[in-house]
């Protein structure tokens, strides 16, 4: 079973040539080549949560919010944590 990247669980299109990058940019988790294959994930895919400012909701004045205990609520973090297991990277 192939795992899927946080962008595809979240459908967020902002992966290179995804259909909201030219609107908001190149996710920085599609883009963190020192986090691939972390979790078996395409660069950051699989590891969003320590990459920062990947987190898709914004404050009151537009800026990304980086909370790890908001990722460790989210439920694509619980996703790749139970299908990791013994070999899960936090």
């Amino acid at each position: 079973m192939r795992k899927i990247n946080c962008w595809e669980y979240k459908k967020c299109g902002r992966q290179p040539g995804g259909q909201r990058e030219k609107e908001f940019g190149v996710c920085p988790a599609a883009l963190s080549i020192e986090s691939n294959r972390i979790n078996d994930g395409v660069n950051g895919g699989r590891y969003c949560w320590a990459v920062t400012e990947t987190l898709c909701e914004f404050d009151h004045n537009g800026i990304f919010k980086k909370n790890l205990e908001t990722c460790k609520n989210c439920e694509f973090y619980k996703k790749v944590k139970a299908e990791e297991g013994i070999n899960y990277t936090d």
